[in-house]
């Protein structure tokens, strides 16, 4: 269950899933503003492809998308941050408390749970992509068997028939 919620709380945004910081110190046990003064005390940890901060129309997006935030976090004046899987690891380090270290693995748990079914995802879109190949080739060799056919039909029509035309050989 606790799994689902947290699948819940993974957003995708400039092409990679992510966590808010202000889901993050909800799961922690913390105050975003707490959590964020931790992260600028360790800014050297958190590169870009750990974490960055949303822009005023990704934070609208998230806002149109989402409608179970908070309240009081749609009208905060402060764009939120957004943690990469690495990121959300490298909070680990940085909030000591044995909520965040449990939390913490919850967290891997589910971003690990939703590369699987990315995986599995593309591997059955791969498959679908071949049957489609393999039934568009199918289709086409089956219109030029019914084409040949109707070829052959058309010509068999034009023919005299058996009895009408002459005989090749001896004849009495």
């Amino acid at each position: 269950m606790q799994l689902q919620i947290i699948q819940n709380l993974i957003y995708e945004i400039r092409g990679q899933k992510v966590m808010l910081d202000f889901d993050l110190a909800k799961i922690y046990g913390t105050e975003t503003r707490i959590l964020k003064q931790a992260v600028k005390r360790n800014s050297i940890r958190f590169p870009k492809d750990f974490m960055f901060q949303l822009n005023k129309k990704e934070w609208q997006e998230v806002i149109t998308i989402c409608d179970n935030l908070p309240g009081g976090i749609k009208y905060s004046p402060a764009l939120p941050y957004a943690f990469t899987e690495h990121g959300v690891t490298m909070l680990a380090s940085i909030l000591k408390s044995t909520k965040a270290i449990q939390m913490n693995i919850s967290i891997i748990r589910a971003f690990i749970a939703l590369k699987q079914f990315a995986l599995s995802y593309k591997e059955l879109a791969q498959q679908v992509k071949e049957l489609k190949d393999t039934t568009s080739n199918h289709n086409a060799r089956l219109n030029r068997i019914y084409q040949a056919l109707e070829t052959l039909l058309a010509d068999k029509a034009g023919q005299k028939n058996w009895d009408d035309r002459e005989r090749i050989g001896f004849k009495k």
